[in-house]
């Protein structure tokens, strides 16, 4: 059985404005109806295949619990790594929690944000490691390029032994000049980040390679805290391991590297134009999605993620063009992995679209900022069915809330009442209150804020089920 390590953090930049730090590309549906995760975490179940581990944020640990629910899977653990420290030290956290009770436990660490559409084939491929991996060989996984891309590192082959080969070198992200000579080259590979090892032999690689990690993650595993499922790494031990990629930390200085090739459609969604590629295109080259008309326009991405708005381009020519109710990417289609530098721009101009969205998800449910204005926001929320917003006051403002479906149960000081469509009620300002839905259908509110501070943090907690 291989147990599945899905690394699943991100900061959400280069497919901005749908993803941001606060809800980064895995999650986000880009084609269908699945996110990258939950496709990742189908594809990585089933026979031969244990219940998976997931490395991610504190931010985002009830959107994987509640993704992986929908797919039916249920987790061996979710491990929350206080803060990002690269790819090296979640490997390194997975292998000695797995390695503990067995070190012989074969684990395949992939990253959640990959579209591969021939589930089987994957499979396949996994599975011709497995010798390898068994005999002591990290196994990584290359993908047969199909041209010559300077976004990816790639995988520089030694001699054919079989199905599994020697990898040489690792090769950095290339100019031009480099990936066009690997392209045509024989022997190389795109570097998919896709490793297959025993959890015994990658600690004996981290002890080898890179020792300095082994303490600071052992112990931030050792004195890691139970959360309601989730085991949450200790901070201070945590951060003592120095952030480092598990290429640079262990796949450049190992001897006992080995590829198998995949041959199959694989793409990482590392900008538009990767997307663009897998939506497809119509005879003038242009890909679209949501309520868009084109005219006129040629090898173009338009997308509009809102029903409300129509995105109308005229003579557009390789051009991306995105568009949310909050904000709108319009760039040179060339220039695609340009769009992390913008949001690195809009962060130190302090914009609210770097790295938030007017919607916002909860492990409650969600919300939306539909106005704002000087000292009042409106908000829509929606509270999922037996789900409870904390016992909480605020100091700054007061709130109005209006039942638009659903039953809502309020707690306002001493009194608690139900509510149901059309009723509403008063919160006043520094009044201890809660939100819950009793019922089985979701329960949609309006919420009307006023007051001389609107933040999100103008909150105090006294009974959280989160544990927030």
């Amino acid at each position: 059985m291989i147990t599945p390590v899905i690394l699943c953090g991100g900061s959400g930049t280069r497919l901005w404005p749908v993803s941001r730090k606060g809800f980064p590309k895995q999650f986000v549906p880009f084609l269908g109806d699945q996110s990258l995760f939950a496709a990742t975490a189908e594809r990585l179940s089933g026979p031969g295949f244990a219940q998976p581990l997931v490395m991610t944020r504190a931010d985002f640990r009830f959107v994987v619990a509640e993704q992986l629910l929908e797919q039916g899977i249920d987790p061996a653990a979710i491990l929350i790594e206080p803060d990002a420290r690269d790819s090296a030290p979640a490997v390194l956290a997975a292998a000695l929690y797995l390695a503990k009770d067995n070190p012989d436990a074969l684990m395949l660490v992939a990253p959640s944000d990959h579209m591969i559409a021939d589930a089987a084939a994957f499979r396949a491929a996994i599975e011709s490691g497995v010798p390898a991996a068994r005999a002591g060989d990290i196994v990584t996984f290359g993908i047969t390029p199909t041209r010559a891309e300077t976004g990816y590192g790639w995988l520089e082959l030694g001699a054919a032994t079989g199905e599994t080969r020697p990898v040489a070198r690792f090769v950095e992200k290339p100019d031009t000049a480099t990936a066009e000579a690997m392209f045509t080259a024989e022997g190389y590979l795109w570097n998919a980040g896709l490793f297959l090892f025993t959890a015994g032999k990658m600690v004996d690689s981290f002890k080898e390679h890179a020792p300095e990690l082994i303490a600071p993650v052992q112990a931030a595993i050792d004195a890691g805290t139970s959360d309601l499922g989730f085991l949450r790494l200790e901070p201070k031990a945590w951060s003592g391991a120095k952030p480092i990629s598990i290429d640079y930390a262990i796949m450049e200085k190992a001897s006992n590297i080995s590829a198998v090739p995949y041959h199959g459609a694989w793409n990482d969604l590392g900008g538009w134009d990767a997307v663009a590629r897998e939506m497809g295109a119509d005879e003038a080259g242009v890909s679209s999605a949501g309520p868009v008309t084109a005219i006129d326009c040629h090898t173009s991405l338009l997308r509009s993620e809102s029903d409300d708005i129509e995105l109308v381009g005229i003579g557009l020519e390789n051009l991306i063009v995105v568009a949310m109710h909050d904000a709108v990417l319009v760039a040179d289609r060339a220039r695609a992995q340009e769009v992390k530098q913008a949001v690195a721009t809009l962060k130190a101009k302090e914009a609210r679209q770097a790295e938030t969205f007017a919607y916002d998800h909860r492990p409650w449910g969600s919300f939306e900022s539909i106005a704002i204005g000087e000292r009042f926001q409106v908000k829509r929320i929606v509270v999922k069915p037996g789900a409870a917003l904390s016992l909480q006051s605020h100091v700054h403002r007061a709130e109005h809330w209006i039942v638009v479906s659903g039953t809502a149960k309020v707690t306002i000081g001493e009194e608690v009442k139900l509510l149901t469509e059309n009723q509403s009620v008063y919160v006043p300002l520094g009044a201890v209150h809660r939100l819950e839905n009793p019922g089985k259908l979701p329960m949609v509110l309006i919420e009307v804020q006023t007051g001389a501070y609107l933040g999100e943090d103008d909150i105090v907690r006294y009974e959280d089920v989160y544990a927030r």
